[in-house]
């Protein structure tokens, strides 16, 4: 169902079954649309991107457009969303920035209106970005976390997975999993109790997670001292996961 007023392609590979295509629409070359998706009207899709099944796309978005870096000089680079995203109202999404890459977007997000997902960033399943969210490039968003509306990310950070930011936050460094942060810049403030209860943590898995979170935020340690603790704490793939992702941390991790 392509609206007669959209302007589409003929060399965009759409799926027969069941895309819908609003009024005013462009939908260029190269594009890649799977069955079930629904793009609303005035959508503008471009580039070398793909969009997985079932995901709706609201009025105005702009997917694919080229990255807002100066370093871009036209090179074949890539977009690919996976399937049952809401991407809603005025979202604008880039591709990667030097030739072969890509920006990655995973599958159950919700982007809301105004966000924005500059070049070369990853987002994991199970996102929420609130409205006017701003990624820069480079950034990395994990399973099952959620940003507050108004948030800055610096490029290069990462937010760990089941971690939860403040609205109008400021990200300067990366955001461990499973705690909530929030400031100028950002900091961590507790545990995500209330997300790990919604997501079937038992009351022996959030117990270790906050002794975690009390020896790297609240014992006085260092960064390497406080990992030196965790490593001698039982070990589970919580802990586990959570020394792996300082121990990668390319920015740091954000403390008060």
């Amino acid at each position: 169902m392509i609206h007669p007023t959209a302007l589409v392609s003929p060399k965009a590979q759409i799926d027969d079954s069941d895309v819908e295509i609003g009024p005013y629409s462009v939908i260029e070359d190269n594009v890649s649309i799977h069955k079930g998706c629904r793009i609303g009207p005035y959508v503008h899709i471009q580039g070398y991107t793909e969009i997985g099944a079932n995901c709706s796309i609201f009025t105005c978005a702009v997917i694919g457009s080229i990255p807002q870096d100066l370093k871009y000089k036209g090179e074949k680079t890539y977009l690919k969303i996976g399937e049952n995203n809401i991407i809603r109202e005025f979202v604008t999404i880039n591709p990667g920035t030097a030739d072969g890459e890509s920006t990655v977007i995973g599958s159950h997000n919700l982007l809301m209106a105004y966000v924005h997902i500059a070049h070369n960033c990853i987002i994991g399943n199970n996102v929420i970005i609130a409205n006017a969210g701003t990624l820069a490039g480079h950034v990395t968003v994990e399973d099952f976390a959620i940003i507050g509306g108004l948030v800055g990310i610096h490029q290069f950070c990462r937010v760990g997975r089941h971690s939860i930011i403040g609205g109008c936050s400021k990200i300067t460094k990366d955001i461990v999993p499973y705690v909530i942060a929030d400031g100028h810049p950002a900091v961590p403030h507790g545990i995500n109790k209330l997300g790990l209860k919604r997501r079937r943590f038992s009351s022996e898995r959030m117990s270790l997670i906050e002794g975690a979170y009390k020896k790297l935020f609240r014992s006085g340690l260092n960064i390497a001292d406080a990992l030196l603790e965790l490593e001698k704490m039982p070990q589970s793939e919580d802990i586990s996961y959570i020394i792996k992702f300082i121990r990668e941390s390319e920015r740091g991790i954000a403390r008060d």
